[in-house]
């Protein structure tokens, strides 16, 4: 989850398409070139271990825009594909 905030905020777009589960991966993807990522914080996590093959992560991703200061919420799901992590989807919380 730290690498794709990461790959976010440094505008990666090859990493988050690559750390993307190839079943739910978009074709291309645009990042907003005016929003600037702030910080991340971790919530919660759920099984994601060393011996798991999914995972839950429950973060809150701050950033700012040239409307203001703005959070993402999202409770996102990883699965472990040939021993790496991918993200697999996510929901967003309002």
């Amino acid at each position: 989850m730290r690498s794709r905030y990461t790959a976010f905020a440094v505008g990666d777009t090859a990493y988050l398409l690559a750390s993307w589960h190839p079943r739910t991966r978009p074709r291309q993807l645009e990042l907003d070139p005016g929003q600037r990522w702030m910080f991340l914080e971790i919530v919660r996590t759920q099984a994601g271990g060393p011996f798991d093959d999914n995972g839950v992560v429950e973060f809150r991703a701050h950033y700012r825009s040239a409307a203001g200061r703005g959070v993402l919420h999202e409770c996102s799901r990883f699965a472990r594909v040939e021993g790496a992590w991918r993200y697999l989807d996510g929901d967003v919380e309002m």
